[in-house]
C-alpha cells in the first residue's frame, strides 16, 4: 500500500506516493529529481545524504518519506562530487547557528561528512570565507 506524503521540499509545496519504507533519500532522488543529496554510506556515516528536515541537519538515507508529512525539507542543489552536497547543507547548517566560526568549530562540525579525495583544507577554508563574507567582511 502507498502512502501518499505532502511536504515542502527547497520552499516548494511537493506531493508525492511511496511505500512506507521508501527513505527520503529514494524520494528526493528518483521521484522529485533532486540528485545532489547522494547515498554514500547508507548508514548515516558518511554525510552525503545530508539535508535539514525542519532546520535540523539530518541523513536522509535513515529517515523513511513517509515521515516528512507536513514537515520542511532543505537539499543542496548540486549534482557533482559525492560529498559535496552534504557538505555544503551542513556548513549552511553551521553558518546559520554560528555566524563566526573558529577553524577548529568548522572542522567539528564538518567532521561527519566523508570526502574521499581531499585533505579537507580547501573545504575548511571554503566554509570560514563563506562565514567572513555573510558577516560583510572581506575574506
Amino acid at each position: 500500500m502507498k502512502v501518499h506524503v505532502q511536504t515542502e521540499v527547497n520552499g516548494e509545496a511537493v506531493e508525492f506516493l511511496c511505500d512506507p519504507t521508501t527513505t527520503l533519500l529514494e524520494v528526493l532522488r528518483d521521484n522529485l529529481g533532486l540528485r545532489g543529496s547522494k547515498e554514500g554510506c547508507g548508514t548515516g556515516d558518511c554525510g552525503a545524504c545530508s539535508v535539514e528536515l525542519d532546520g535540523a541537519l539530518a541523513c536522509s538515507c535513515l529517515i523513511l518519506a513517509a515521515e516528512t508529512q507536513g514537515r520542511s525539507v532543505a537539499t543542496a542543489g548540486l549534482q557533482c562530487g559525492v560529498c559535496t552536497p552534504g557538505i555544503v547543507v551542513a556548513a549552511k547548517h553551521l553558518l546559520e547557528q554560528d555566524p563566526n566560526p573558529t577553524e577548529e568549530a568548522v572542522r567539528y562540525f564538518l567532521a561527519g561528512n566523508l570526502c574521499r579525495c581531499t585533505g579537507y583544507d580547501k573545504i575548511i577554508r571554503a566554509v570560514l570565507d563563506a562565514a567572513a563574507e555573510m558577516r560583510g567582511e572581506a575574506a
